[in-house]
């Protein structure tokens, strides 16, 4: 279920596309028999980098924020995909609880609420926003750009000893998160009984982290790449692990530093095995972490010693004032993607196991070799040409619904790799 786009693009052309694109039905088939094994996330975002040389995912969201992104000609693969995904967990299901995270203020968030709500409306469920905000004692609504209402309702225990989640009048099957959980998991939503959560509360960030992620995309990745004979590298970023950093008083500064210096002699290593002729650079980033906070790229270790105050209290604190000790030291790969005139690269949503669309997130303050997710960043949606199609073996294999196919196979490796974090993650009680 990969869309067929009419986005002008622009790269050299990859061998490894071409690669897809001759072995697209085993891939079907090899991604199929992976999933009748692993459980995918309800829904998931990767932000992928196309070097011209490597395609490979950065990161990967299972709270995706971006729905209002997607051209609306998106929403029958959303809702069809929706359907099927709630089919597993709760076929019966007829009402929904969505919370979202607590961004009253930002109305681009609250657009994709709103887009979302709406998506699970049309599979046929009641749907209603129930809200962490810990000072609303009565319902909000908040006016959208479109002119359009979201109303925001403050949860409530139910049922029998307060075992069950909903709002007023409202005792709903499921619980779906669009909140992270950056700043910890809310009593609220603690030992509920016979309601689904999901994600389950183990996929937030109060105890998620990259590097599990990443750890398993390695195993996906070599697996994928042995059965298609392709170097595993083409596809994976190579990465290190600091535990112990305090940016604010500069210790752990040596660890960090020395993982630098690995992750850039292996990438140094494969640039010359692929005769590639750049210089290698890495991202510093927080283990645990979201929106593009505590992000630097780095070409030589020695700028990790020098660094001053205001670049040291940058990476200190994350969303929710989130203060990080543990940080992921990740390959960086440079992009070849421009839209507008402004440094690209693509992300790819999904909903169960089907890519149901994407955008391009484009900076144009930003270069070649730095985090997209900051500030003068907009989106570029990726629109249609037909709904639904395969791959066109009848154009070059940087087509772009060739190039879109590809995003959307190395896309569905990071997301079967958020499968086995998951799974490998799950508290003994289930939770």
């Amino acid at each position: 279920m990969v869309p067929h786009l009419t986005t002008a693009l622009s790269g050299p052309l990859l061998e490894l596309e071409k690669k897809f694109l001759d072995n697209a039905t085993s891939i079907e088939r090899w991604l199929r028999c992976q999933w009748n094994e692993h459980t995918p996330p309800f829904y998931a975002s990767v932000d992928l980098r196309n070097a011209g040389f490597k395609l490979a995912p950065v990161d990967t969201n299972l709270f995706p924020g971006g729905f209002n992104n997607l051209n609306p000609v998106f929403l029958p693969l959303c809702v069809q995909a929706a359907m099927s995904a709630i089919d597993k967990i709760c076929p019966d299901a007829r009402d929904l609880l969505l919370i979202p995270e607590n961004h009253t203020r930002n109305q681009f968030y609250l657009t994709n609420v709103a887009r979302l709500a709406g998506m699970l409306r049309r599979t046929g469920l009641n749907v209603r926003i129930g809200s962490l905000l810990p000072d609303l004692a009565e319902p909000l609504s908040v006016v959208l750009p479109d002119g359009s209402k979201l109303l925001l309702e403050p949860l409530q225990r139910i049922g029998e000893g307060g075992r069950r989640l909903g709002l007023k009048d409202f005792d709903p099957c499921a619980v779906l998160l669009n909140n992270d959980l950056s700043a910890g998991v809310p009593e609220i939503l603690t030992n509920l009984h016979e309601q689904f959560v999901i994600p389950p509360l183990h996929a937030g960030w109060a105890t998620r982290r990259k590097s599990r992620h990443f750890a398993a995309y390695q195993e996906v990745a070599k697996s994928f790449a042995d059965y298609l004979g392709i170097d595993p590298w083409l596809i994976n970023p190579a990465f290190g692990l600091c535990t112990e950093v305090n940016f604010h008083d500069g210790s752990g500064g040596e660890c960090l530093a020395s993982n630098v210096d690995m992750v850039l002699a292996q990438i140094r290593a494969a640039y010359r095995e692929h005769g590639i002729d750049r210089k290698p650079f890495v991202i510093v980033k927080a283990d645990a972490g979201t929106y593009g906070m505590g992000i630097m790229t780095v070409h030589d270790a020695r700028e990790i010693v020098g660094l001053n105050r205001r670049q040291r209290n940058k990476m200190a604190v994350g969303k929710e004032g989130m203060q990080f000790s543990e940080v992921l030291i990740q390959e960086g790969v440079p992009t070849c993607e421009t839209v507008d005139e402004g440094t690209a690269e693509p992300v790819v949503y999904m909903i169960d196991r089907y890519v149901v669309g994407g955008f391009y997130r484009v900076n144009t303050e930003r270069g070649v070799d730095e985090n997209l997710n900051a500030p003068g960043m907009h989106f570029k949606p990726l629109d249609f040409e037909t709904c639904c199609s395969l791959p066109d073996v009848c154009l070059d294999p940087d087509a772009a619904p060739n190039r879109f196919y590809a995003y959307g196979v190395v896309a569905r490796l990071a997301l079967l790799a958020a499968s086995l974090e998951l799974e490998r993650s799950r508290p003994d009680d289930g939770a």
